[in-house]
């Protein structure tokens, strides 16, 4: 069985040292809080977190493998995910409240992170 997304991110934090974990959460808290309404992107995050684009890139590809762009795009699609499971949004709303305007695109980096469409995903939970 494959680990939940929950259970990887506590398997990052556990690795990680105090200040690690406290810059992660922040970033976390950053994305999440901002939705909708901010456009979060690396610009945004590195004036919130107080460091250049650059250093923010360093930070975010040494501590998770991934670019901020990359990191922000799936912190957005597991947050989409919990509201598709909570089933009081359309798809067109979880898109809108994770900050993504265009349908198409949605579909798309849901499709990239979890293997299937939003609403193929729905379709699998409520079999469950």
């Amino acid at each position: 069985a494959r680990a939940s997304s929950e259970e990887k991110r506590d398997e990052l934090l556990n690795s990680l040292g105090k200040a690690d974990k406290e810059f992660l959460e922040r970033l976390d808290g950053l994305i999440s809080g901002s939705l909708p309404g901010e456009n979060v992107d690396v610009n945004f995050i590195s004036g919130a977190l107080c460091m250049s684009s650059s250093t923010l890139y360093r930070k975010v590809k040494a501590m998770t493998g991934l670019s901020p762009n990359e990191y922000i795009r799936k912190t957005k699609m597991h947050i989409a995910e919990k509201l598709i499971v909570e089933g009081q949004l359309t798809m067109s709303e979880v898109a809108y409240k994770v900050g993504i305007n265009s349908a198409a695109y949605f579909r798309q980096c849901f499709r990239e992170e979890f293997g299937m469409l939003p609403s193929e995903y729905l379709k699998l939970i409520l079999k469950k």
